[in-house]
């Protein structure tokens, strides 16, 4: 299986290409769903890497993916300006799911 990544910065993409992961950097809307298109008619495809500020940017896309499909994993990653999510997200959130307080 392969990974992909569609980012919004030109330095994430580096980086990924340098570990060997192919990939596009997007900005606009349209763009993106052409090219998640594209990525999805791999059939090869296992991961597709996400940068976290284009997720939040056009959730509706994304959210249409995780929703609807089951592969290709889609996973959320930080950009080289870090994380947008709180520090204590996992705890959070498996307080959110279970009810239980760690």
């Amino acid at each position: 299986m392969k990974m992909f990544l569609i980012s919004d910065n030109i330095d994430t993409y580096t980086g990924m290409r340098l570990a060997g992961v192919d990939g596009v950097v997007v900005h606009e809307k349209e763009v993106l769903r052409e090219k998640l298109n594209e990525a999805l008619a791999d059939k090869e495809l296992g991961i597709l890497l996400i940068t976290e500020k284009l997720s939040q940017e056009f959730p509706e896309v994304i959210n249409d993916v995780k929703l609807n499909r089951k592969l290709p994993l889609v996973v959320e990653i930080p950009d080289r300006h870090g994380t947008g999510r709180r520090p204590d997200f996992i705890t959070a959130y498996v307080n959110e799911a279970i009810g239980l307080k760690i």
